[in-house]
């Protein structure tokens, strides 16, 4: 099970440690399956899981990255402040 799931070590040693660690693996193997079948681009799942590695606190649009991944995104055209409810009132 830890080589099928890429883990390399279990880091608790009770068994809800484990089986919290092995559905966690599970999850996420279905959920990059799940976006590699959705693409557009011809994603192997190691260069996903590759680039998922790389850019993982990137603010983007996932599914334009997904099908697109080596173009530039566009600059927002509409610059808001956090917080602000009413961007567009005068």
């Amino acid at each position: 099970i830890k080589q099928l799931l890429h883990i390399k070590t279990f880091i608790g040693t009770s068994k809800n440690a484990v089986m919290i660690q092995i559905w966690t693996a599970l999850i996420t193997i279905l959920l990059l399956k799940v976006m590699r079948a959705t693409a557009k681009f011809g994603w192997h799942l190691s260069n996903l899981v590759a680039f998922i590695r790389l850019n993982i606190f990137v603010k983007i649009e996932l599914q334009k990255w997904l099908d697109s991944p080596f173009v530039q995104p566009q600059e927002p055209t509409q610059k808001t402040l956090q917080g602000d409810l009413f961007p567009n009132y005068p």
